[in-house]
């Protein structure tokens, strides 16, 4: 069956760096479009960032720059490497497949001093 298992969440001072994986099976993974979306408290799912088959990125307004999502197919992993972080970087962090047709149970992102 499909699985999405996201690791590396924990907890980072402002201006920190955190490395987020996810490692995926049960699907065509090089095929699929991966991307990773945050939820924090009270608000709205949202896109961080995209990563097409072909290699293509996309990413959220408020962590363009910061962040950086790249895929290894051989391995079947996608990964998120966030920089210079902020306190409203704050949230749990899911990695999806396709769009919207997987995701994974997420993994906690917080920023604080």
């Amino acid at each position: 069956q499909v699985q999405l298992v996201e690791s590396g969440g924990g907890l980072v001072q402002p201006g920190g760096s955190l490395d987020l994986s996810c490692a995926a099976s049960g699907f065509p993974f090089d095929n699929f479009v991966l991307s990773w979306h945050r939820q924090a408290p009270g608000k709205e799912r949202e896109l961080v960032a995209r990563i097409y088959a072909g290699g293509t990125t996309l990413y959220g307004k408020s962590v363009r720059g910061r962040f950086t999502i790249s895929r290894d197919n051989a391995k079947k992993m996608v990964y998120l490497r966030m920089k210079n972080m902020k306190p409203e970087d704050t949230a749990m962090y899911y990695c999806y497949a396709g769009m919207g047709q997987y995701e994974g149970q997420g993994t906690q992102v917080t920023v604080s001093s």
